[in-house]
């Protein structure tokens, strides 16, 4: 009944972080926006689950993408943006589909010493992450709202780390 208890209050407190994030502003992503991020997020928890239970998570993951590129040319030339130079668009497809294959390689090797529910939670750094590294590469801005979702969302993950280890 404690960890029935202990997890209906993490998960309050995920969605008041993500309430933060999202919340109506000039950066504020739109309700489309944050909503597929949302199922981003999903597909990304479920598709780890999944390849966490293959033999070889790297080749099934090199297979996925190779899988998908007849799917995302179709969707490039159906854009209404498919009109815009291509100049860069070959480099932009392969660094993204290099540097995400490769978080997902690195994803797998860290998943062999997880349980779920510690992936699960650590999933949850992602946007942080990825928030840090735009701060530090990208010379984007640090607002208020990011600092401080940042470290509502760093915190939880240290609260949920914290009480399963007690547990």
């Amino acid at each position: 009944m404690l960890a029935f208890a202990m997890n209906s209050v993490l998960c309050r407190l995920a969605l008041t972080r993500t309430q933060i994030l999202t919340l109506p502003g000039q950066a504020a992503p739109d309700l489309v926006s944050a909503s597929l991020m949302a199922l981003s997020g999903v597909s990304w928890g479920i598709y780890s689950l999944r390849g966490r239970g293959q033999a070889n998570p790297t080749s099934t993951t090199a297979g996925n993408f190779i899988r998908s590129v007849p799917f995302v040319i179709v969707m490039w030339l159906v854009s209404p943006h498919a009109h815009h130079p291509t100049d860069g668009l070959l480099l932009a497809a392969l660094s993204g589909g290099l540097t995400s294959a490769g978080g997902y390689v690195l994803w797998y090797a860290a998943l062999r010493g997880l349980l779920a529910t510690q992936a699960s939670v650590v999933q949850l750094s992602v946007p942080v992450l990825t928030a840090a590294l735009g701060v530090l590469f990208l010379s984007e801005r640090v607002s208020l709202r990011l600092a401080l979702a940042g470290t509502l969302i760093l915190s939880g993950i240290a609260l949920a780390i914290h009480s399963a280890r007690r547990r």
